[in-house]
């Protein structure tokens, strides 16, 4: 895992992310990134997941796992997404925009995981510290560290891990799937 963000950087990321989210729900433009404001951490490369909670529960989550931008433009691009694209919710409205609360995951680099059987995977899954990207042809799916908190049993993470993907539950079991690990660093408002 890379150097933790300092709480400016961080600072600087949630304002960046409630600024575009608010912006692109009242249909405004988003003003150009000022990198030269910016830290040398935040104009690097990297990868983000925005996650929206209203009143405890999500509101949308759209992130990536690679890095393919500066850090600070994928914050503003993900916090916009989650509020106007997840599919799994209508687009967030103005009238909510103060009820919101931002929470930011940014991610190391996913590492392909080796294993021989389900044991060894099992083995190597350490929870609330790995985020897990499964594999299957082209078929994918992932989930961050937080979501240990609602399935903590290695086997019941995994078998979700398959659903989420579209594959029977137990497909980890069954087929050597291609499995990657990454760590999060987590912050919110």
């Amino acid at each position: 895992m890379q150097t933790p963000l300092t709480l400016d950087e961080r600072h600087t990321l949630l304002r960046l992310a409630r600024q575009a989210m608010e912006q692109a729900v009242r249909g405004e433009k988003h003003a150009a990134l000022d990198a030269a404001g910016l830290s040398a951490r935040l104009r690097a490369p990297g990868a983000s997941f925005a996650t929206l909670v209203k009143g405890g529960e999500l509101r949308g989550c759209i992130g990536a796992l690679e890095p393919y931008q500066p850090l600070a433009q994928d914050v503003r691009e993900h916090a916009t997404a989650a509020a106007l694209e997840d599919p799994r919710f209508p687009q967030v409205q103005a009238a909510e925009l103060n009820q919101i609360e931002i929470e930011l995951s940014c991610l190391s680099v996913p590492e392909k995981f080796e294993y021989q059987n389900a044991e060894q995977l099992l083995a190597g899954l350490h929870p609330h510290v790995h985020g897990v990207l499964l594999r299957d042809g082209f078929r994918r799916a992932t989930y961050l560290p937080k979501v240990w908190e609602k399935i903590p049993d290695k086997a019941g993470f995994m078998d979700s891990l398959c659903e989420k993907m579209g594959a029977p539950a137990g497909l980890w079991r069954q087929k050597h799937l291609e499995v990657l690990l990454y760590q999060v660093e987590d912050f919110h408002e």
